[in-house]
């Protein structure tokens, strides 16, 4: 089946100025917002590039990829909410020069804030109406639970008074298995049933324990894993006997062990670990593709879930390249033994943070990019595209072309998800029901009145 996926991107906003005067977040925001959409301050908006950009609970900025058919087009979209958010640092900070003030905007793409607050990176997968949705959600706990020893990016805090290394950042905040909310009783599995689609025949699987990723490689394996996983269940490929005594006790006990030796009870009186519970599934998705016709993508996946379960095993800390956690243990544990000071130092707290930074200037991922020190899944030339325009095999295209047009007529517009409209005289509401659909008629008539190079400027 061919699958409809999108990440939801909240970011860490912070201000620090060069002096006493101390402006609120929401100016900061307002700020940004300016630098992307010119003499306006949307609380939502649609971008050309078909994604959606937002202030979400807590002024937090959120971006939200357009709809993807292919994992790397979600990771080259997914990457392009970073750079746009970075493109518009400068023209913010120069809105504060024009006021007589002074500082850096921090955006961190991260899960935590030094309050113990969080924001999340939410996952959305379309999936099929007929088939039991809590069946699938009973058998995909388990998967998400362990899933964070190669998902997670990593925090360091303070347990009775001394600091020690969490696998996720997310982990302990969850406290349902199931659950309709994302912010009072954050779940494992959020139960909101939201298609933007034919709700007759599509529901959405909206996830939202996982972390933030600056690894393109976390995230092509973090969303390829539970697409495989999702397809092999609908299609009855169960695993039987997996479910955990206690999920939400399971989910931070292992993320409390960057051992990976924890083991967790499971229903049936069983204790495995989580490359165990991993391992299960892995078998079980080889079972599945050796059934069913194959995509290219797939197989790949799980050739690599493969190689990393095995490398975990033997030692986590060769996968210090590719996988956020070991990455950014690997930073902390070099400067400690270099400085020769505690994991309590505050320099650690700050090597944490800046391992998040989206400037590319001063985040510790970037510059390890730039040494060549990261494992590359998409070429930035892709990423840069894709700031302005939308994947072309979904309904993005519709939306990005449609907003295109507006904005090249001066025309007043809404759009959602699932609408087009032209607003005022000759107003039109055109419905875009089919995610999968990257063509309406009306869309490409409007087009036409339009010449490319006002489309395209």
């Amino acid at each position: 089946m061919r699958r409809i996926f999108g990440l939801e991107c909240e970011y860490g906003l912070t201000f620090s100025p060069n002096g006493r005067i101390y402006l609120p977040i929401e100016k900061i925001l307002g700020y940004i917002f300016e630098g992307l959409i010119p003499n306006s301050w949307p609380s939502n908006a649609f971008l050309t590039n078909g994604a959606r950009f937002y202030q979400d609970t807590g002024c937090h900025p959120e971006y939200s990829t357009p709809e993807c058919d292919d994992i790397f087009d979600l990771i080259i979209h997914e990457k392009a909410g970073e750079r746009i958010l970075e493109s518009c640092l400068p023209a913010a900070e120069e809105r504060l020069r024009e006021e007589g003030l002074s500082g850096d905007i921090y955006i961190f793409k991260n899960n935590t804030d030094s309050l113990g607050n969080t924001y999340g990176c939410h996952e959305n997968f379309l999936m099929r109406r007929d088939v039991d949705f809590w069946k699938v959600a009973e058998q995909l706990i388990p998967f998400f639970v362990t899933r964070q020893i190669f998902s997670g990016s990593g925090k360091v805090l303070k347990i009775s008074g001394k600091p020690h290394y969490f696998i996720s950042q997310r982990a302990q905040h969850i406290h349902e298995k199931t659950s309709s909310s994302t912010t009072s009783s954050r779940s494992i599995i959020n139960t909101r049933d939201e298609p933007h689609a034919d709700a007759e025949r599509y529901r959405r699987l909206h996830i939202i324990l996982g972390d933030s990723n600056m690894s393109e490689f976390a995230i092509y394996l973090k969303v390829g894993t539970a697409a495989l996983v999702l397809s092999m269940i609908e299609d009855g490929y169960f695993v039987p006997g997996i479910e955990l005594e206690d999920p939400v006790k399971a989910i931070r006990e292992i993320s409390r062990d960057s051992t990976l030796k924890r083991r967790v009870k499971l229903d049936d009186g069983r204790e495995l670990t989580a490359l165990e519970i991993q391992r299960l599934y892995w078998e079980r998705a080889w079972e599945y593709l050796q059934a069913v016709p194959s995509e290219k993508v797939l197989v790949d996946v799980l050739q690599e879930w493969e190689r990393v379960l095995d490398t975990l095993e033997r030692d986590p800390m060769l996968l210090a390249r590719e996988i956020d956690w070991i990455t950014k243990k690997w930073l902390i544990q070099t400067y400690v033994d270099k400085k020769g000071c505690g994991w309590d130092d505050p320099r650690v707290a700050m090597i944490d943070l800046q391992y998040h930074d989206v400037n590319r200037s001063r985040g510790l991922y970037y510059l390890l990019e730039a040494r060549n020190q990261t494992v590359k899944m998409v070429e930035d030339t892709a990423v840069e595209r894709a700031m302005t325009v939308p994947p072309q095999s979904t309904r993005a295209k519709v939306r990005g072309d449609f907003i295109r047009f507006a904005r090249a007529k001066n025309r007043s517009y809404t759009v959602d998800w699932t609408y087009l409209k032209l607003n005022g005289y000759w107003e039109e509401t055109i419905l875009c029901m089919d995610p999968f659909c990257s063509v309406n008629r009306r869309v490409e008539e409007l087009l036409s009145q339009v010449p490319a190079s006002r489309l395209y400027p």
